[in-house]
């Protein structure tokens, strides 16, 4: 479990593929004392096993699964990656909760100077938007961010030059692609609510969905 808050960035030193298996290393700073294999570490908003590490980097293996679903497959070496460590009990949630377990990608849209903030646009899959909401939070490549509106076609954000410096959004153009989190509390509601919109767009809950179930 995390919250959001980039610790610190690294860089992509490598990424092995094989024919079964992949494999990924990146440079970053945090202390080896600190470290046990095994633990989990968020890395561009993906939570990864750490299977080896010394002085200055880590290594985790990456599934094909999480290739299919994240935007690693199309990250070169030097690309900047947003890093965290678990969330320890005691420690203050000052993003929100954050799994670890993307959704899916987004594509940025447009970038702009506003006043003393940067303006994103970021669109994404109706799949994706329909657990995104104006106030709310959702993770972009591991960063707790506020949404400031959404439409049928994706979603906007208004970034604080802090989270610019201290992540890799100041890396971002336009065309790149992020990886996205919705908010897990979203996605339970609207689960036990009638479960994920059909194809066809229609949603199941209507009044006789609401009566059947308590509500009227």
């Amino acid at each position: 479990m995390f919250t959001g808050l980039v610790e610190t960035v690294g860089t992509l030193r490598q990424l092995n593929r094989g024919s079964d298996s992949c494999r990924l290393t990146v440079d970053g700073d945090f202390p080896v004392e600190e470290l046990t294999l095994g633990e989990s570490i968020s890395v561009n908003g993906i939570c990864l096993t750490l299977v080896d590490f010394a002085a200055g980097f880590f290594i985790a293996d990456l599934s094909p699964e999480t290739l299919r679903r994240s935007t690693f497959e199309h990250l070169g070496h030097g690309t900047r990656l947003n890093l965290e460590r678990a969330l320890r009990v005691g420690d203050r949630l000052g993003g929100h909760i954050v799994t670890g377990h993307i959704d899916g990608r987004g594509r940025v849209t447009r970038i702009e100077r506003a006043a003393n903030s940067f303006f994103f646009r970021i669109d994404a899959a109706p799949e994706l938007l329909r657990y995104i909401v104006p106030k709310g939070s959702v993770a972009v490549d591991g960063i707790s961010l506020t949404v400031n509106e959404v439409d049928s076609t994706g979603f906007s954000l208004a970034i604080i030059p802090h989270t610019l410096e201290r992540t890799n959004l100041h890396t971002l153009r336009v065309g790149d692609l992020v990886n996205l989190e919705t908010d897990i509390l979203g996605k339970y509601v609207a689960r036990l609510l009638g479960g994920p919109v059909p194809e066809s767009g229609k949603s199941r809950i209507d009044l006789e969905f609401l009566a059947n179930n308590g509500y009227l």
